[in-house]
């Protein structure tokens, strides 16, 4: 079998990912002459390389950009590694319904640091973080009918604000929050927010406050109020000076909100 007759048959059957041991053993050929077919494979816009061994083909579609989307060989990728994972942040603010600004690039949770991935015009950001397996997380069907993990509603705003520095900054979170407020249940956000630092659920009660989201506000203000025991800054790698203190949320404010758009209950 011929390299690019390999990849189309791949693709007639709805498989779109391949690894370099299932390549080697279509082509009936050694390790390194399968390295050599899919190198020329990948030179000719056939096929793309994501990581070190893992392929996805390329349909017409696709050539432009040089690789898959991302979620549409994330789940695979990581089933294949066996990672634990989940599209967090701007990622997930986005399946959500909070797309004000499509993100940059891809974001993805896993339990260690991983270099980013950049294929083509297809960028993916890892961020690792402890204990992964606490944060609730959700189904999603991409386009290639791939079951993409992402972290819910609740558990993004937590994420946004706690990463906020891998997210654009704060006045970029509250613009997504703004819009990812309309599908954030009170209950649920103060449920996942017991597990998060106090610190972080202080913040985004401000800032759902602040945006006019009260009734997503109103889950986390008895927990704040309980368990906050000291003031903390809203923005702790601002620059600016305090401005004034917030005491129903603990809060010092230290830069000056700046979003795009405010939360809209209609």
């Amino acid at each position: 079998m011929q390299t690019r007759d390999m990849i189309e048959e791949l693709t007639a059957k709805g498989r779109y990912t391949f690894t370099a041991e299932e390549a080697r053993e279509a082509l009936g050929v050694s390790p390194a002459a399968a390295r050599q077919s899919m190198y020329r494979a990948v030179k000719r816009g056939w096929a793309a390389m994501p990581m070190r061994g893992f392929y996805v083909t390329l349909p017409p579609a696709y050539r432009v950009i040089g690789c898959l989307p991302a979620d549409q060989f994330i789940p695979q990728l990581m089933a294949l590694r066996g990672e634990r994972y989940y599209a967090g942040l701007l990622t997930a603010a986005q399946y959500h319904g909070a797309a004000h600004q499509k993100p940059m690039e891809f974001q993805v949770f896993l339990q260690h640091s991983q270099r980013p991935i950049l294929c083509g015009r297809v960028r993916i950001r890892f961020i690792a973080r402890k204990h992964l397996e606490h944060v609730p997380v959700q189904m999603r069907t991409t386009r290639r009918n791939q079951q993409l993990v992402m972290s819910t509603p609740e558990a993004t705003a937590l994420d946004l604000i706690g990463y906020e520095h891998r997210a654009a900054g704060i006045s970029h979170v509250a613009t997504v929050l703004a819009e990812l407020a309309e599908v954030i249940d009170p209950a649920k956000l103060a449920r996942v927010a017991e597990a998060e630092p106090i610190t972080w659920v202080q913040r985004l009660g401000y800032i759902l406050e602040f945006l006019g989201a009260f009734e997503a506000a109103s889950g986390i203000r008895e927990l704040v109020q309980a368990r906050a025991r000291d003031y903390t800054v809203l923005a702790p790698r601002s620059p600016l000076r305090p401005t004034h203190r917030r005491p129903d949320w603990k809060l010092i404010i230290n830069s000056e909100l700046d979003p795009d758009v405010y939360y809209d209950p209609d």
